[in-house]
């Protein structure tokens, strides 16, 4: 199984067990529970847990928003691997779909629970196909912890083709800043305990959320998100002031919408 799909599993999973955990996420630890991987290569790092969690409850926090507004809407999901999101935000009427790469859908296997109102598309987020099963104003689409594992062009072209096939619509992904982009695709970000990011080709910088506002017409606007501040030093004090000074720093999250 990708790595990568497990480290955002463990570390949702061990800010969960803590009792003062800022994200609640039962099926995730039940998941790391049941899957054999020896998880202590990923390090033992609670800022790191804390960060994912943080990230992932802004993309709940969006995603809920979306459904309040407008409900028995879409939520397509790319690039989902093993995200527990759905159960978390299910409001008992969201229609989700996710898009996931052949390989991962098969690795994935029975390891989350079935839905009736969930389904699975073996695909490359891509491979624009996928679109084709999409359709209306109340379209959603998320792509947490993706798009900075493809070059900008590609990114681009996604975002692109999303603004302009889902009229009235919303997307919500994150990026990584410049410098981690090139410190995973020069080999530079390891654990000590051996872990090593995969490339991620795609950095993002302090105009990043005017530049993607320019790719299409469509995108109404794009708004620059911020991670929830937490009841610690490092989330609550630290990084608001690094994201509001320093944006270059630090992984961005936009929130774009779409002309109707």
């Amino acid at each position: 199984m990708p790595e990568t799909l497990l480290w955002t599993l463990y570390h949702r999973a061990e800010e969960a067990r803590r009792p003062d955990a800022v994200l609640e996420d039962p099926l995730a630890v039940s998941v790391v529970d049941r899957i054999d991987y020896p998880f202590s290569r990923f390090g033992a790092t609670p800022w790191r847990a804390r960060w994912q969690a943080l990230r992932a409850l802004r993309f709940d926090i969006e995603v809920r928003r979306f459904l309040a507004a407008r409900p028995g809407c879409t939520v397509v999901a790319l690039g989902e691997g093993l995200e527990t999101q759905f159960w978390r935000v299910d409001d008992g009427r969201v229609r989700w779909i996710t898009v996931e790469l052949p390989e991962v859908v098969s690795a994935v296997g029975s390891l989350l629970p079935a839905s009736a109102r969930r389904r699975v598309i073996a695909a490359s987020a891509l491979d624009f196909a996928w679109l084709d099963e999409v359709a209306g104003p109340d379209v959603m689409v998320t792509a947490q912890g993706l798009l900075m594992y493809f070059a900008r062009d590609d990114a681009d072209a996604l975002i692109t083709r999303v603004a302009e096939a889902l009229p009235g619509g919303a997307m919500v992904f994150d990026t990584v800043p410049f410098w981690a982009s090139k410190a995973t695709t020069s080999g530079k970000m390891k654990t000590a305990e051996g872990y090593q990011a995969p490339p991620m080709p795609w950095g993002s910088g302090r105009g990043e959320a005017a530049r993607v506002a320019a790719l299409s017409p469509r995108i109404l606007d794009v708004h620059r998100l911020r991670l929830p501040r937490a009841d610690d030093r490092a989330f609550g004090l630290v990084a608001p002031v690094l994201q509001r000074v320093a944006p270059a720093l630090m992984p961005q999250m936009l929130a774009l919408r779409f002309a109707g």
